[in-house]
């Protein structure tokens, strides 16, 4: 990271900077699962099946992840403002084509590309703060959009539940496409160009890709990225078998659901909340650590009582709560961790961060329904699994005691 905050135009203020940002790292997250409530409509609607609907979540995921492991390296080489503006413009269109979508096949190939162009907005705006910032003022600006990218993923079905119930699915296709159309006036007006052309890499998408696979022979690195994206693969088994465990399984109205999916989703805001105060005082593979285990004990409780033949919306919900909470500090720690380790390199880091996630995310979607019904057993081991396999990868892998991406000390 080099450079600092002078960088921007005159006109560009912090505070303006960082909201838009924000708002871009919040929509992506928001067009993955804000339209869950709304998955019975579909399935109506398309005269299909839960697991073909599940499936445009998965569509959406594998095009997040496509769009970043792309667009990260190769900013690193033509620079973060057009591939920003060209992104925010391409999610507006593709939202507009999933609100009219005719059927399936159309649905989720616009999922799809939604989530290619959606992908720039995070991938680039994790680059552009370590262009502008260093030191202590990266770290905060990071963990902002850390904590915003980590609870947007669980509030946003709280407020694709208000929208679905005042109109239908497609309306939620509406709001993110004029979301888009908003978050692209505002990258125009106030995101500078943050990787002037002298510190670009030369050599085009041969140099960015050499730069991606020299921060994969990193073992450390590696050992984050698949923290992180197991992360988020529990986080989208929750959400994707949230909704039927708890409608269909516990017979809970749209209305009391969406309280129960607030909850924890306060969860995931006060733990980002408790890790923005804690990072400076507190070894961040320390708190991170802590957020795996977190995950791991609580979603280990839920299937034992499950096994047990407990199977309660209070113990459920306590328990997944806990995930979730364990989860809001995972991802702003990892990725604080990991763009530290790749920092001389930050679009092709971000790439990969963005990437891993949404790759396992796309992989982790349809399983709670893998086998023909999502129950909270299958909702609950889908999630210990990706739990368990970021508790191997921290301490084999990663190795939290060794402090790699600690940040350093005056």
């Amino acid at each position: 990271m080099n450079g600092g905050i002078d960088t921007a135009t005159p006109r560009t203020g912090t505070g303006r900077l960082v909201l838009v940002l924000g708002g871009l790292s919040a929509v992506s997250p928001f067009a993955v699962d804000m339209y869950a409530p709304g998955f019975p409509q579909i399935v109506s609607s398309f005269g299909t099946t839960t697991a073909a609907v599940q499936f445009s979540l998965t569509s959406c995921l594998v095009g997040f992840a496509a769009g970043q492991l792309v667009l990260g390296p190769v900013s690193d080489t033509l620079g973060r403002r057009r591939l920003l503006l060209a992104g925010a413009a391409l999610f507006a269109v593709f939202s507009v084509v999933c609100a009219l979508a005719p059927n399936l096949a159309v649905f989720d190939l616009a999922r799809l590309c939604q989530g290619v162009a959606g992908g720039a907005g995070i991938v680039l705006g994790r680059a552009v703060i370590s262009d502008l910032f260093t030191g202590a003022g990266a770290a905060r600006r990071l963990t902002a959009l850390s904590v915003i990218g980590s609870t947007a993923p669980v509030l946003a079905p709280v407020l694709g539940g208000v929208v679905v119930g005042l109109g239908s699915w497609r309306l939620v296709f509406a709001v993110l496409a004029v979301t888009g159309m908003l978050l692209l006036a505002g990258v125009g007006s106030w995101v500078p160009e943050s990787l002037p052309a002298h510190r670009r890499l030369p050599g085009g998408s041969r140099r960015a890709a050499a730069a991606m696979g020299r921060l994969l022979r990193r073992r450390a690195l590696v050992g984050h990225l698949l923290v992180a994206g197991c992360g988020i693969g529990a986080l989208f088994a929750y959400i994707s078998g949230s909704p039927f465990v708890f409608q269909d399984g516990y017979g809970l109205s749209p209305a009391v659901y969406s309280l129960v999916f607030a909850t924890n989703a306060v969860g995931t805001v006060l733990a980002g909340a408790l890790f923005a105060r804690l990072a400076g005082r507190v070894r961040l593979n320390t708190l991170l650590t802590i957020g795996v285990l977190v995950m791991a004990l609580a979603t280990g409780t839920l299937v034992l009582l499950l096994l047990a033949g407990v199977s309660t919306v209070p113990t459920t919900w306590i328990c997944l709560f806990g995930a979730t909470f364990g989860f809001g500090i995972v991802l702003p720690a990892s990725t604080t961790i990991i763009l530290a380790i790749g920092g001389d390199a930050p679009g092709a880091a971000s790439g990969l961060i963005g990437g891993a996630q949404f790759l396992i995310g796309a992989a982790a979607a349809p399983l709670p329904g893998a086998a023909g019904t999502t129950t909270a057993l299958s909702t609950a081991v889908a999630v210990l699994g990706f739990a368990l396999v970021a508790a191997v990868a921290l301490f084999v892998l990663a190795r939290p005691g060794e402090g790699n991406g600690e940040p350093e000390t005056a």
